[in-house]
């Protein structure tokens, strides 16, 4: 089997997601469960878990609240073994994450800390039982939600770029085994997505979706064959151009999209 072209479905087993209080996760949990899904919905916050298993009631599969931080690498580790007790776990959405812009001004080595505990450890949590479990099966589905952001450095996001370009080269590297193991992993890079991290943004964010229509792609592109979910597809195929030039033009031409004024040095 490739296990690129591996499709999880409802019958195959449940679901695991990560960050599932808000934004992108919250939308995901709600259009899994309405497509048949039993959805593992993990976050801080069991209030707001047990509200998102409330709204879930009468769709066609459920939102079981998993309360958890994704910084515990021991409560991960239970919520897989909770989980897997008597169901297969056929797709795990590693998505929570942390946006705390900065500039070289105010960088702050505490909260790129942080940033670099939810965005990477974070996930390196979950992967790690998520893993072993798939693997034992040989049969699985994992995505890890990175973003655009880290296709290059984006001014005010140097250490949220940092954590998603990690993300990105994590998945690369999973996948040449994976690619043995009968395991899919599938990397999600989604561009602005309004949710309560980019209403700190003071500046336009084009494309801006909502979690919404996130959930929409993303849920399409799992049900895809390949490795990349990115959207909107235009925004990302810029910024793959963008990216490739060197780096003096590549530093002009984002600091002039941004109206800064350039330096030539």
């Amino acid at each position: 089997m490739n296990p690129f072209s591996y499709i999880a479905k409802p019958s195959d087993g449940d679901a695991w997601i990560t960050g599932a209080s808000g934004g992108i996760g919250r939308a995901v949990a709600l259009r899994l469960a309405r497509e048949g899904w039993t959805v593992h919905a993990t976050a801080r916050s069991a209030e707001k878990l047990d509200a998102l298993a409330h709204e879930a009631e009468g769709a066609p599969g459920r939102i079981v609240p998993r309360p958890g931080d994704v910084t515990d690498a021991a409560r991960m580790a239970v919520i897989v073994g909770e989980i897997t007790v008597d169901r297969p776990l056929a797709l795990a959405i590693l998505n929570a994450g942390v946006y705390l812009p900065m500039r070289a001004q105010e960088f702050d080595a505490e909260q790129a800390r942080k940033t670099f505990d939810v965005n990477l450890t974070g996930v390196a949590n979950g992967l790690d039982p998520v893993l072993a479990h798939m693997i034992g099966r040989r049969s699985g589905h994992v995505a890890l939600t990175a973003s655009v952001a880290g296709y290059r450095g984006l001014p005010r996001a140097a250490a949220y770029s940092a954590s998603k370009a990690g993300l990105i080269a994590m998945a690369e590297a999973l996948a040449m085994d994976l690619v043995d193991l009968d395991v899919r992993i599938s990397v999600i890079n989604p561009g602005f997505v309004e949710t309560e991290a980019t209403a700190v943004n003071d500046f336009e964010m084009p494309f801006l979706m909502s979690p919404e229509e996130a959930a929409e792609r993303i849920v399409a592109g799992l049900k895809r064959p390949g490795f990349e979910i990115a959207f909107p597809r235009l925004f990302a195929l810029i910024l793959r151009a963008v990216g490739l030039l060197p780096n003096r033009a590549y530093f002009w031409a984002v600091r002039k999209a941004l109206g800064w004024e350039s330096v030539d040095r």
